[in-house]
């Protein structure tokens, strides 16, 4: 039988950071800023720690060609720093993104992806 579960090790963002490019899920707090225009959203000014996929990097360029060393970076371009540094939302945890169902790695292109992906759909666990 194929186990397609994976486990997930969180690592506090002050003791150890990731290797440059690497893709992980980011335990992040700050706080809503808060909308007096929008009264009805009840997350205004709130604080939050929550999880986003985003990217460690060692140097990273953003848009406005501000530096940044040592950073989490998601999707969007949004630069979150660790825990303890001058940011509005930090990176608290990080873990280690899963490796594809059935694979050892977090992405594929071309024949691979396919490949790897009918190989995936085509695993059962053996009664």
């Amino acid at each position: 039988m194929t186990n397609l579960n994976a486990v997930v090790t969180w690592v506090d963002a002050r003791e150890r950071l990731p290797w440059s490019g690497a893709p992980v899920a980011a335990a992040i707090t700050g706080r809503y800023p808060v909308d007096n225009a929008a009264e009805s959203d009840t997350a205004s000014g709130e604080e939050f720690w929550l999880v986003r996929p985003m990217v460690f990097m060692t140097l990273h360029w953003s848009e406005d060609g501000a530096e940044h060393r040592d950073c989490f970076v998601d999707s969007d371009g949004i630069v979150r720093l660790p825990y303890g540094l001058a940011s509005e939302e930090t990176v608290t945890h990080w873990a280690e993104l899963p490796t594809l169902p059935g694979g050892m790695t977090h992405g594929l292109l071309g024949e691979d992806a396919q490949s790897a992906l009918q190989n995936a759909w085509d695993l059962r666990p053996s009664t």
